[in-house]
């Protein structure tokens, strides 16, 4: 950024009585308002915003205290005033398991964007990375009312494989493979999935997801019965 200097001129009475000074070509902003630039909208909340809005909500809608819905995920209850307060950084296994304590899908916590016609950047959703393995979940598209599926998208890298834990009776998950390589374990047998693969596989029993080959993206639907 480049500097000048300019001759010092005597203070206005805007400035002498505590009022902002607006250089020529700026615009004024009030305190308190949002400042963007011409012809950009405002933001709006931030993924761990969102999230943090959306557990507050589901809370309340269910009538419970936020120190009962952390002892049923089985979670701090720092933890979750954390969450709440949008201050959390929650994995994937911690949503899981608020999204039990509360009897409703994960999706209903993650919010994203309901339009007909919607272009989402995954770079502007919520990210949920695994305790165990490394493999973070976007929820790309939340069942609607008049379905029952939602869609996620998945990053993973070879080591630790995630174990997922059985979702409700009549669940069935289907998966395309984008990138790399991965392997599904579940019902006792091991299946392989290479670019342009797809399998499904009943969710309500445990299953686990192993990254094969680095950068390994993959397409999640979770259907519901």
């Amino acid at each position: 950024m480049s500097s000048h200097t300019r001759n010092e001129a005597p203070e206005s009475a805007a400035a002498t009585s505590g009022e902002a000074r607006v250089e020529p070509g700026e615009a004024h902003v009030e305190p308190g308002e949002a400042s963007t630039e011409p012809g950009e909208p405002p933001s709006g909340p931030t993924p761990r915003e969102q999230i943090a809005a959306a557990i507050r909500r589901e809370r309340m809608r269910a009538n419970l205290s936020l120190s009962e819905v952390a002892r049923r995920a089985g979670i701090g209850k720092s933890t979750m005033s954390g969450l709440e307060a949008g201050t959390g950084n929650p994995s994937v296994e911690t949503m899981w398991a608020l999204a039990a304590a509360l009897d409703i899908p994960l999706a209903r916590l993650l919010d994203p964007p309901q339009h007909e016609v919607a272009l989402l950047h995954t770079k502007d959703l919520p990210s949920l990375p695994s305790n165990t393995s490394n493999y973070a979940a976007t929820l790309l598209s939340a069942s609607p009312a008049n379905a029952r599926r939602d869609v996620y998208f998945i990053q993973a890298e070879p080591g630790q494989p995630r174990d997922s834990q059985p979702h409700p009776v009549g669940t069935v998950e289907h998966v395309i493979l984008g990138q790399g390589a991965a392997r599904i374990e579940v019902l006792g047998d091991s299946y392989e999935l290479h670019v342009g693969d797809y399998l499904t596989y009943p969710g309500d029993q445990p299953h686990k997801f192993t990254a094969l080959k680095p950068d390994t993206t993959v397409v999640f639907i979770v259907e519901s019965r």
